[in-house]
């Protein structure tokens, strides 16, 4: 998982109110609001409090927002309600509920091209976006009308194919660039999919997955076929990243851990899940360690102690690494860069 879109919550200094709340009725909202004023404390900041008022009180399936000195830094929607609502005041945001809920964000694009053209649709960089790619006027299709004008005919359809799917390549290489995409998911008439493969450059070639199901028409069958590429891409990916771990003796614990994030020499965290143990942090992103001494010794005057994660999430984000959830491992470790 990259961690870009919680890279703002560590561009402001703490302390952090983090709220996550459920579905809310019209009727409990007021009680639902005081119980997150109320577990929040006296040491929260007024303005902070004041300002969380409005999105606690928000119906929807639930929420997950970050505030600080007065501002909503981030607020994010909750797919479920969460398994049970949070409110704190700490040196840092709590993000990993928010982190575990997410799941692995794969930046990727959906296409389902045929001869006339495709939708393309982006995931990644914010909300899913969908461009459609529209045909040349004319020919699309081959006829059977024979006659000494049939070769040439039929010729003018293929290259009108041929340049419908350039156009849509040309597309798809884009929007790969621009997100840094990690899978392309394409499906549509054969044809047109064997086309467009020819026109894309390396980069996004390498990332193409065929999708069997799906048409412009039917989405049903592609949208349930796409989710099952992104859960086997995955799989294969937290296998590859576990392998690499083992093959090099990657760090191991805490300590390890945050000594590498701090060189800056961290791929990828492998996490078992949330770690509730304390550490001690500073100011700085990667300001992180097992010992209030050593952060002493690098200029720290006031070591606080926070959450081992949520020390670890802003030492990922800070650095680039990717923070990846799996139960095989029983602490967490790291993927060092190559």
């Amino acid at each position: 998982m990259r961690l870009d879109f919680i890279r703002p919550l560590y561009e402001r200094r703490g302390p952090y109110a983090s709220v996550y709340t459920g579905a809310l009725t019209e009727r409990d909202r007021e009680s639902r609001w005081h119980a997150v004023r109320d577990r929040l404390g006296t040491a929260a900041d007024p303005d902070t409090v004041k300002v969380l008022e409005s999105y606690a009180r928000r119906p929807g399936a639930g929420e997950a927002v970050f505030a600080t000195h007065g501002d909503v830094v981030l607020a994010e929607p909750l797919a479920e309600p969460p398994p049970s609502e949070l409110a704190v005041w700490s040196p840092l945001p709590r993000v990993t509920p928010l982190l575990m809920a997410r799941g692995e964000n794969v930046p990727h694009l959906r296409v389902i091209v045929d001869h006339a053209g495709a939708e393309v649709t982006v995931f990644g960089g914010g909300s899913p976006r969908t461009a459609v790619v529209e045909a040349q006027d004319w020919p699309l299709q081959k006829t059977a009308q024979g006659g000494w004008s049939q070769r040439r005919y039929e010729s003018a359809v293929e290259d009108t194919w041929e340049k419908n799917a350039a156009a849509v390549a040309r597309e798809v290489d884009e929007q790969v660039r621009r997100i840094g995409a990690e899978l392309v998911l394409v499906a549509g008439e054969p044809r047109s999919r064997a086309m467009l493969t020819d026109h894309l450059g390396t980069k996004t070639s390498d990332r193409v997955v065929m999708v069997e199901h799906g048409s412009r028409s039917d989405h049903g069958t592609f949208e349930r076929d796409v989710e099952e590429a992104l859960d086997a891409w995955l799989e294969e990916r937290r296998a590859e990243l576990l392998d690499r771990h083992r093959e090099a003796s990657g760090p191991t614990g805490k300590a390890q851990v945050f000594q590498a994030l701090r060189e800056g020499r961290v791929h990828a965290v492998l996490s078992p899940g949330e770690l509730p143990d304390e550490v001690w942090i500073g100011e700085g992103g990667t300001q992180v360690s097992t010992d209030a001494g050593e952060l002493r010794l690098w200029g720290v005057e006031e070591p606080v102690r926070e959450r081992a994660d949520s020390a670890l999430a802003r030492a990922a984000a800070m650095t680039d690494a990717e923070l990846w959830f799996t139960d095989k491992v029983s602490e967490v470790a790291a993927v060092i860069r190559y």
